[in-house]
């Protein structure tokens, strides 16, 4: 073993055996570096989730028409003449076809309807989806977990298993005014998870009557052999309508738009996590020059028995980020405890609420976990060098 090493190990085991002395500032730097970290995991973790609930709801083997140019359902019209040429395809366009022959689709409408949360009774914008009978069996892991599909044409929702427990008057059998009309509750779904466990569904023909869309059509879901059919099915759309139409996987639509929802998150996050950061280094920074100043004597005695400048810089460089990685280990764990699982919800798809858990993974551990070991690291360099420039003398002196 080098002289440089052990000298570096005999400092660093004198620094924390000297650690009781300043037991109290040293948890004060180890807790706010925790809250910077915690923080940060929770933004996160709301993201991962949001990201994570779109994401499982979209299917490669899924497509999504629309039209007029546009990428999202809402703004998107497909007029009733290109829904006809879609239906009345012939040959292989890579599409699922039922028992009779024809397209295995589901025309659909999306509506916000206002409804008021059990907790605290306060308006919220939930999603009704208009769409055909076949609408429930194109998607995947949708499955009834009580009830009953609703009845063609008739004013019947069935609704997703957390708008079930997190809205009244959503059981099996009652009776929900949306808009202006009341609608019976006939199923709850489960979808494990997925952002289709916060829309509400209906029949289309009686959403369309109900709010006075008569003819409005905004996608068309057809269900493909398989995810490489895309390409072949939108080459077969331009000639289906003079409009613009497109098709795109579920997959992609959805991760799309968790895309804009977790920048927008992460975008009001990440600021406020930074100016803590400042905030927690700048505590480090206090805490280590302290702690510099409470060993003058220890480090200058040192120095004059030869001890090196790198032994000094960075055995009290190694107190902070040891420090800090306590923290940093508590806010991840914090974060873990508290955050994980959470249910939250906020404004997602097609402009209505969308429910999900907050997911704090590996991912998010590693980075807040980061964020906490850079600021004992950067907090920690300044007093460090502090430490390696002691005039000797003068501190022997100091103290003698």
């Amino acid at each position: 073993m080098s002289i440089q090493l052990r000298q570096t190990l005999v400092m660093t085991r004198a620094n924390f055996s000297s650690l009781p002395r300043r037991l109290a500032i040293s948890l004060s730097m180890a807790l706010s570096v925790a809250l910077v970290v915690a923080v940060l995991a929770g933004f996160l973790a709301m993201a991962k989730g949001f990201e994570k609930a779109l994401a499982s709801a979209g299917s490669p083997s899924v497509a999504v028409v629309l039209g007029g140019g546009t990428n999202q359902e809402t703004g998107s019209d497909i007029p009733a003449d290109a829904i006809r040429s879609i239906q009345s395809m012939t040959g292989d366009i890579g599409v699922v076809r039922n028992g009779a022959g024809g397209l295995l689709t589901s025309r659909e409408l999306v509506v916000p309807v206002d409804v008021a949360r059990a907790q605290d009774g306060a308006s919220t914008t939930l999603t009704l989806r208009g769409m055909d009978v076949g609408g429930p069996l194109i998607r995947n892991g949708v499955a009834l977990s009580a009830g009953r599909l609703f009845a063609p044409g008739a004013r019947e929702i069935v609704v997703g298993s957390r708008i079930a427990s997190e809205f009244p008057g959503f059981g099996i059998g009652d009776a929900v005014r949306l808009g202006a009309v009341d609608w019976a509750v006939t199923g709850h779904f489960a979808a494990n998870g997925s952002a289709f466990e916060s829309e509400i569904w209906g029949d289309l023909d009686a959403v369309r009557a109900a709010f006075d869309r008569q003819g409005k059509v905004q996608s068309l879901r057809l269900r493909l052999t398989g995810p490489s059919s895309l390409a072949s099915l939108n080459a077969r759309l331009t000639a289906a309508s003079t409009s613009p139409l497109v098709a795109v996987s579920e997959a992609d639509l959805y991760i799309a738009q968790s895309e804009r929802i977790s920048s927008l998150i992460l975008f009001f996050g990440w600021p406020v996590t930074l100016l803590m950061a400042i905030g927690a280094t700048a505590g480090v920074l206090n805490t280590m020059v302290s702690s510099v100043s409470d060993r003058t004597v220890e480090i200058a005695t040192v120095r004059a028995l030869g001890f090196s400048r790198f032994s000094a810089f960075f055995a009290t460089w190694f107190e902070a980020f040891a420090i800090a990685a306590v923290g940093a280990a508590l806010g991840v764990l914090a974060a873990w405890l508290v955050f994980n699982g959470w249910q939250a919800s906020t404004i997602g798809v097609n402009n209505a609420s969308t429910s999900f858990q907050l997911t704090v993974n590996g991912d998010v551990m590693l980075t807040a976990g980061m964020l906490g070991l850079a600021i004992g690291a950067l907090g920690g360099a300044f007093p460090a060098i502090a430490a390696t420039r002691l005039p000797l003398t003068a501190a022997l002196r100091a103290r003698g």
